[in-house]
C-alpha cells in the first residue's frame, strides 16, 4: 500500500453530532461526515465513517487505523485509540494554523477554551461545567422559544435593531427570561441577537483570552455571527477552519496517523538485523 493510500479515520463521538474524518498518508482530508447522533452512539459512529468513506470512495479495508474523540468515545468498540477532546481539537486546530494560539470551540453541550503554545503543546484549558449556558444547547432553547429552527436563527438575527442582555446563566431560567422579553414585545430577532451576545458573554466568562485565536464547533460553522460578536470583544481578527464542525474528528485522525507511522518505524527497527 502506497503511503498515500493509508487512510486513517477520526471520527468524534459528540453529544449531539457525530462526525467523520477521513485522511490519506499524507495528511490530506479526502473524506468527512457529519450526522445526529441521538440515542445510538455506536450506530452514528458507523454511519458517519461510512458515509466519509464513500464520499472518499475508499474501502474500510484500506484503513490502518481508526480513532475515537468526543464524549462517546469509549463507546465505540471499533476505534483503535482514543483522544481527549482538549487534545483532538488542539491538533486539528494546529493543522490549519502554527502555534501559539488559543482555540474556543462551541459545541452542543460544552465549550471549552484550549492554550497551545508554540511547539502545538496544550498547555492549559478551561471548560463550561455548570450548565449547557453557552452552547448550541441554548440556542436550540431559545430557537424553540422564538418559534424558528436552530437554521432559522441566522436568517432571523439578521433583522436586530436593540441590543439588550440575556442575563440568567442557566439554560431554563434563561427561556423564562427570554418569555417575560417576548410579553413585553421585544422582537424576535432582537431576541436573537441577545442570544449570540449570550452565548459570547459566557465563553469570555470562562477564561481571559488573548493572542492568536482559532474558533472551532457546530455553533461557530452555522453561527457566524458568534465569531463576528466574539472579534468585537478580543479587538481581534479570529480564524475559523475549514469545516469547522470536524476539527476534532480531523485532530484524532491525526493523531491515529502519527501514532501508527511510530509502530511502523518501531516495527520496522526491530525487524533490522
Amino acid at each position: 500500500m502506497t503511503e498515500t493510500r493509508r487512510y486513517h479515520a477520526g471520527i468524534d463521538s459528540g453529544s449531539w453530532n457525530t462526525k467523520a474524518v477521513l485522511v490519506d498518508g499524507a495528511a490530506r482530508v479526502v473524506g468527512a461526515a457529519v450526522t445526529r447522533t441521538g440515542a445510538d452512539l455506536v450506530g452514528a459512529a458507523q454511519r458517519a465513517l461510512s458515509i466519509a468513506l464513500d464520499g472518499a470512495g475508499v474501502e474500510r479495508s484500506a484503513l490502518v487505523a481508526t480513532w475515537a474523540t468526543g464524549f462517546g468515545r469509549h463507546a465505540i468498540p471499533f476505534a483503535d485509540g482514543t483522544r481527549t477532546e482538549l487534545d483532538s481539537h488542539a491538533r486539528g486546530a494546529l493543522h490549519h494554523r502554527r502555534g501559539p494560539f488559543t482555540v474556543i470551540d462551541i459545541g452542543g453541550q460544552d465549550a471549552k477554551v484550549i492554550r497551545v503554545d508554540a511547539e502545538g503543546r496544550r498547555i492549559a484549558h478551561k471548560m463550561n461545567r455548570k450548565c449547557a449556558a453557552g452552547t448550541g444547547a441554548f440556542l436550540e432553547e431559545m430557537a424553540l422559544r422564538l418559534g424558528v429552527s436552530i437554521e432559522g436563527m441566522p436568517e432571523l438575527e439578521r433583522g436586530f435593531s436593540e441590543r439588550f442582555e440575556i442575563s440568567s446563566f442557566c439554560t431554563v431560567f434563561a427561556g423564562t427570561e427570554v418569555l417575560g422579553y417576548i410579553r413585553q414585545g421585544k422582537r424576535p430577532a432582537d431576541l436573537a441577537h441577545a442570544a449570540y451576545r449570550s452565548v459570547v458573554k459566557r465563553v469570555l466568562e470562562m477564561d481571559r483570552i488573548a493572542g492568536p485565536v482559532v474558533a472551532t464547533g457546530g455553533v461557530v460553522a452555522y453561527h457566524p455571527r458568534v465569531v463576528t460578536l466574539l472579534e468585537e470583544a478580543l479587538h481581534a481578527t479570529i480564524f475559523v477552519p475549514p469545516d469547522a464542525q470536524q476539527t476534532g474528528a480531523l485532530g484524532v485522525a491525526l493523531w491515529a496517523r502519527s501514532e501508527s507511522g511510530q509502530h511502523a518505524a518501531i516495527a520496522r527497527e526491530e525487524a533490522e538485523p
